[in-house]
């Protein structure tokens, strides 16, 4: 009855998409929308494989493209999957703030309206593509984690610098990861900065911000893990706080060094040449590459 509920509640596109998926497994062939490689042995695998492998991992990372259709649609294809064959799966999310978790509660008790969830929460412009994740994790009773940093302590970075946080009061840092936050250099900053395009005397300060969110949500994963053991948990960010296992994973590895962690890189095959495969293999332990125009 909980497995119907859960699917009873995903949004009208979702009954055409796993119809493809049904189809494209009971004739072997993969899902003309997606297709997800394990990149340790490079093999073609379905959702629910994936979602097996997870047996002894703690935390699996989603890094997604923010508008990439199909990803959302495997988000909460593998949330309820997971929390069919894990239950209590926790939901942590890069677009909910630290500071709004009273929020999130309030809205996964019913005791307040999607209408003020979405105002008071301060959800980001695409919540319908986030919405399944939520409404999935409301129907099974089990968390959802704002784990991401408010925006007025990120902004106050990106003016200031990091040493600002320094200077909010004792209350503030409540909603704020461990200080000072590490921003070591190396791979993640230079990749960084070739994704900004050069370097200015800016720069840091945005890559400060940046490791800040990367902290942040490491932080609240790491604390949230430590008071629920044995709960799996399904991060959701922004591809390239994860990819390569580093930024969020590499801080989430100081804060938690024993959690065992797996991540996703899903992307459009029109954003990347999804030919040649083999290149991608550093990005994660799964690779997915999406074709939203063969998602219907």
């Amino acid at each position: 009855m909980k497995k119907l509920l859960l699917f009873l509640l995903l949004p009208l596109s979702f009954p055409v998409f796993f119809s493809s998926a049904a189809s494209a497994q009971q004739t072997g062939q993969p899902n003309p929308a997606y297709q997800i490689f394990e990149t340790r042995t490079g093999k073609n695998i379905s959702t629910e494989e994936l979602v097996k492998n997870l047996r002894k991992i703690d935390v699996l990372v989603f890094g997604e493209e923010h508008n990439d259709s199909v990803g959302h649609l495997l988000e909460a294809e593998i949330l309820g999957k997971m929390i069919q064959a894990y239950p209590s799966t926790a939901l942590s999310l890069e677009m909910f703030s630290t500071d709004v978790q009273p929020v999130i509660n309030e809205y996964l008790l019913a005791l307040i309206s999607e209408k003020n969830f979405i105002k008071e929460a301060k959800a980001w412009n695409n919540y319908k593509d986030y919405k399944p994740l939520i409404e999935l994790a409301k129907a099974a009773r089990t968390d959802v984690i704002g784990a991401n940093v408010a925006t007025r302590y990120s902004n106050a970075v990106t003016m200031s610098g990091l040493d600002q946080l320094k200077d909010f009061p004792e209350s503030s840092k409540l909603f704020l990861p461990p200080l000072p936050v590490d921003t070591a250099t190396g791979r993640y900053h230079e990749k960084f900065i070739q994704t900004l395009g050069g370097h200015d005397m800016g720069s840091m300060k945005i890559y400060q911000t940046q490791n800040l969110w990367d902290a942040s949500m490491a932080w609240s994963v790491a604390k949230y893990a430590k008071l629920n053991p044995n709960r799996k948990i399904l991060q959701v960010n922004g591809r390239f706080h994860s990819d390569e296992r580093s930024g969020l994973i590499a801080q989430l590895k100081k804060y938690a060094p024993r959690l065992s962690v797996s991540n996703i890189s899903c992307f459009s095959a029109e954003s990347a040449d999804a030919k040649d495969l083999s290149k991608f293999a550093g990005l994660a332990d799964y690779v997915i590459v999406t074709s939203p125009a063969k998602a219907n």
